[in-house]
């Protein structure tokens, strides 16, 4: 069934007011089912009301209105006045005059409910349409279009095609003239709407809040500021929601927009100060906490002061190299509050480093927090660098210590990247440089069987770096292949020192020990590895084997008559008879009112276990006067040497390492 609509405009002259009415007459069938409306491209379309036949010559036909392109409806009369004030930009009037705000119409467009009778400009003509059936002088034939564009996009509704209904006002863009050219756009109570919609978002998202569904209020403050953007205290809120999500670098870029937004907003300052303290970011939290006008909360003011007055301890203890007071400080302002601090994190790192707790610095660099892509402005500082680059430099330097060379280099270069001016970050990256450049050539070195030359190169590197533990325990390997088992064990001890787990020294150490004939040494350190290795069956072996070489050598000592012990001396004949034993003798002239000699006395026992085929006896002065006469012993602790009764060595208050190397060498 195909109907078609008949459009009559029959304009009517009034000179005195120069008023114009047109008589709109549309014939339809009421069994005409809706269309669904073409895209027009237009937020508001202003059309003409469908009426039905029995109607058409009625004074005042029933509209219904189409809101355009977008559907949502205000629901706000249309405000009307006298025609005399066209100089604003709308049509003013009222149903009773006829004098409504509109653009042209096209065939097919039924007019918004909102804005009474259509007014249509043409050319130079006005045309009023209404259902009065009263036609004006003026008209132009009957079926001719008006000229004008309510809808932009130039498309235009089908004949007969219904379209949805709205109540939301609509008036026409400011201009002077030539209204039918005009935008039809909406008014303040479209906005109005906007930001009650959004005012209703922020409410559900503080109750999701409220739930701790941190998630879910995030996802509704999202929407509010999508419809209203330039309302700072949304931003605020979903501050605080990343806040709860942990997502604290997020929640300082809300709150810098909050700010930005509206830069007395002292909530939105008052976050910031909190959060830039739990950052450890004093300078960032002071100038946000006291900014102008503003009285700052107390707490979060005792809060700033502590984190002040830790950091103030920190720098000065870190200058003068007192390690632990560095850790102390770091630690009260962590737990003060500023628990996500990287910088205090890799300050803590960098003392447990410089301490030779390298095991527990790592574990410090790998808990300090990630606040991804947040780059605070200004930019915060701790010991006069870049507090992100003061980071990467103490990751690069627990890196290179456990060998990570490659991870240390990259982090180091990128520190020097992001502070380009610090002198210390300077230096740290050319140290680096020079340790990976030394480590290749070692290794290189090393593996065409160069092991002089490998271990000078392992030396330069250590000139840059005297804490690495990796060249360390690389050096002791070429001593190692050299031959030189002591210096292999004063390299591997140095290792340990530094990383006292590094399971490769103490490989290296126990092999070294073994070649000395320390046994019982190279047992302990094997037992160590393999409580930390348990399934290494080489490991299992090589302990096995040790074991049985203390067990053997010591049963060869009791058959040459050593008792692994301690043996006192007190008369002369007696020393006459033990200086003269084979092997290598070791007298310690000691008494017992001397404090050295009873400092060193533990380490000779430990000698004695270590060194079974020595013989170790001991001589009181106090109670042996003729001995000590006859061998002219002036002050204590002295140590005499003897290899197959001949004087060797004689030592007066010697150190446990010279005493130590001292028995090593005459008894190889």
């Amino acid at each position: 069934m195909s109907h078609s609509r008949r459009l009559s405009l029959e304009p009517a002259i009034d000179s005195v007011s120069r008023k114009f009415r047109d008589s709109l007459t549309l014939q339809r069938h009421d069994n005409k089912p809706d269309f669904r409306e073409l895209d027009l491209g237009s937020p508001v379309s202003t059309l003409m009301p469908r009426v039905s036949s029995s109607s058409a010559s009625s004074a005042a036909a029933t509209p219904t209105s189409s809101s355009g392109s977008s559907g949502s409806a205000s629901g706000k009369p249309s405000v009307t006045s006298h025609i005399g004030k066209s100089h604003s930009g709308e049509i003013p009037g009222s149903p009773g005059s006829g004098m409504p705000s509109v653009k042209s119409l096209k065939p097919g467009h039924r007019r918004s409910s909102s804005t009474g009778t259509p007014l249509i400009f043409s050319g130079s003509s006005f045309y009023s349409a209404t259902t009065s059936g009263a036609t004006s002088a003026l008209s132009p034939s009957q079926g001719s279009l008006p000229a004008g564009n309510i809808c932009p996009s130039g498309r235009i509704l089908k004949t007969g095609m219904a379209t949805r209904s709205s109540t939301r006002t609509e008036t026409l863009c400011t201009g002077t003239g030539n209204y039918g050219h005009g935008n039809v756009v909406r008014s303040a109570a479209g906005k109005q709407n906007g930001e009650s919609s959004a005012e209703e978002l922020k409410r559900l998202g503080n109750d999701m809040y409220r739930r701790g569904n941190f998630s879910e209020a995030l996802s509704l403050y999202d929407r509010a500021i999508s419809l209203s953007p330039e309302n700072a205290a949304f931003r605020s809120n979903r501050a605080a929601a990343l806040t709860a999500s942990g997502r604290l670098g997020d929640a300082v870029r809300e709150c810098l927009e909050a700010v930005r937004l509206d830069p007395s907003y002292s909530r939105a300052h008052q976050r910031l100060a909190s959060l830039y303290l739990r950052l450890g970011e004093a300078e960032n939290a002071r100038r946000h906490l006291c900014f102008s006008g503003q009285c700052p909360d107390q707490a979060d003011l005792q809060r700033l002061q502590t984190l002040e007055k830790n950091l103030r301890r920190c720098w000065e203890a870190r200058k003068i190299g007192d390690w632990r007071t560095v850790v102390k400080e770091t630690d009260a302002a962590i737990a003060n509050g500023a628990d996500s601090s990287p910088q205090l994190v890799a300050c803590k790192a960098e003392a447990l480093l410089r301490l030779n707790q390298i095991e527990d610095s790592d574990f410090c660099v790998s808990c300090v927090p990630r606040n991804d892509h947040y780059h605070s402005q200004p930019q915060a500082k701790l010991f006069g660098m870049v507090a992100e680059a003061y980071v990467l430099c103490i990751q690069a330097q627990v890196d290179m210590a456990l060998g990570r060379f490659e991870n240390g280099i990259v982090k180091a270069e990128k520190a020097a990247m992001i502070d380009q001016t610090n002198p210390e970050l300077v230096s740290v990256l050319s140290n680096v440089k020079m340790v990976v450049k030394a480590r290749t050539r070692g290794n290189e070195l090393f593996t065409s069987g160069r092991y002089s030359e490998a271990s000078l190169a392992y030396g330069d590197g250590l000139k840059h770096d005297g804490s690495n533990s990796v060249l360390y325990c690389n050096r002791a390997a070429c001593w190692y292949k050299l031959g030189l088992w002591e210096k292999s064990v004063e390299d591997c001890n140095q290792a340990l020192k530094i990383h006292p787990s590094y399971i490769k020294a103490l490989l290296r150490r126990a092999a070294s020990y073994g070649r000395l004939g320390r046994w019982e040494d190279a047992v302990r350190d094997y037992e160590f590895v393999r409580r930390e290795l348990p399934g290494d069956g080489e490991v299992a072996e090589s302990l096995e084997k040790a074991k049985t070489a203390v067990m053997t050598r010591s049963q060869e000592s009791k058959s040459l008559g050593f008792n692994n012990e301690v043996e006192a001396v007190s008369t002369l004949d007696k020393f006459k008879n033990v200086v003269s034993l084979p092997g290598v003798s070791v007298f310690h002239f000691k008494s017992s009112s001397n404090r050295q000699c009873e400092e060193i006395s533990p380490f000779i026992n430990t000698l004695c276990l270590r060194y079974p085929l020595v013989h170790f006896f001991m001589v009181d002065v106090e109670e042996s006067l003729a001995l000590v006469k006859a061998e002219s012993i002036r002050k204590v602790p002295t140590f005499k040497m003897y290899k197959n009764g001949d004087r060797v060595k004689e030592m007066i208050c010697p150190s446990h390492q010279f005493l130590e190397d001292s028995i090593k060498h005459f008894l190889l």
